[in-house]
């Protein structure tokens, strides 16, 4: 059964393991993982979450390979399970965004959390976590980020600071916003970073020419500036905080004498809501793109990018999980 594959247009689910695989997917532009939390919460994980930042540490290196500066990395943990692989993360080229909280609410326990005994409140949440693999710029050997680079570059032409607000047609935004040192940086839209090359390269020194390249041949156009950030895109009214109650009806797949064992009545502990997971695909992808689940589980990805006609490819190893995955998938 190891090596089994269901393709539905294309969305693939893989009955294998994911570092198998890696090399035959299309590279991600956005990458769910929920894989293990250190909980025992299914056959496979980790009894404690020390262990995870080396577990994970194999895989985060392959995403880091094989993203681009459009690839989003939602990860999805316990909170103590995050906190040991993030430093992992970062090593690896991963920038931090910002934690999201899943708040399944009060009847997630029901009432019957024995606080005598835990001495804490009780635990409702879970987290997924918002990095992207932002872009790098080498310049003399040295890496520099986005910031750094755009000042680096203004500065090579000898020009005043001031007179990007002139390239880019504004009184000081320019200059405030795309050439600052400090921590109130912004990311030139398209346009204004086109105002500021083609400005750059009439304007500066001759001899340092071109300005704002990567291969010191052409500039970069506004169409690659554009896939040097990753994609996102917010509805108003949703925050950090995602209030969802546990899945239950009938999107909960209910479970099996095996998966008994692991003290779940339904199959899978950890269900993710399909309103979660393709909250967080819509906002960082587009049509055609490509989603990435590693450790599938019920692949709850694959039902959100079939709908929203996104390339999709995911591992599972468990056959009760791939089984499931599958039916739904051919259902959905």
């Amino acid at each position: 059964m190891v090596g089994d594959r269901y393709t539905r247009d294309q969305v693939s689910i893989h009955f294998d393991h994911a570092e198998k695989l890696y090399a035959d997917w299309r590279t991600p532009t956005c990458i769910l993982s929920d894989g293990p939390y250190g909980v025992s919460g299914f056959p496979g994980d980790n009894h404690t979450p020390e262990s995870l930042a080396e577990w994970y540490e194999p895989h985060i290196k392959v995403w880091s390979e094989r993203s681009t500066p459009e690839t989003t990395l939602w990860f999805w943990n316990t909170e103590v399970g995050w906190a040991t692989v993030h430093p992992v993360l970062l090593a690896h080229g991963w920038e931090y965004r910002c934690c999201n909280i899943w708040d399944k609410g009060l009847g997630h326990i029901a009432g019957n959390a024995n606080t005598k005994t835990l001495r804490k409140f009780p635990v409702v949440t879970e987290v997924c976590v918002h990095y992207v693999k932002a872009a790098r710029f080498q310049v003399g050997g040295r890496p520099l980020t986005m910031q750094e680079w755009l000042r680096h570059e203004w500065k090579r032409t000898g020009l005043p600071l001031r007179l990007a607000n002139e390239a880019c047609q504004v009184l000081n935004a320019a200059t405030r916003k795309y050439l600052t040192a400090d921590h109130l940086w912004y990311y030139p839209p398209v346009d204004a970073f086109v105002k500021l090359a083609k400005y750059a390269n009439e304007h500066g020194d001759p001899k340092g020419r071109p300005y704002f390249s990567m291969d010191r041949k052409r500039r970069i156009s506004g169409r690659q500036w554009a896939k040097l950030r990753a994609k996102f895109r917010c509805d108003v009214g949703i925050a950090n905080v995602w209030r969802q109650p546990q899945v239950s009806g009938s999107e909960r797949i209910q479970g099996t004498r095996e998966s008994m064992k692991y003290r779940f009545s339904s199959l899978h502990g950890s269900q993710k809501p399909l309103k979660l997971i393709e909250l967080t695909i819509r906002a960082s992808t587009d049509k055609g793109d490509v989603v990435w689940e590693p450790f599938g589980g019920l692949c709850p990805g694959a039902v959100v990018s079939y709908h929203l006609g996104l390339r999709y490819f995911s591992a599972e190893i468990i056959p009760e999980f791939y089984a499931a995955a599958v039916e739904r998938l051919a259902t959905s």
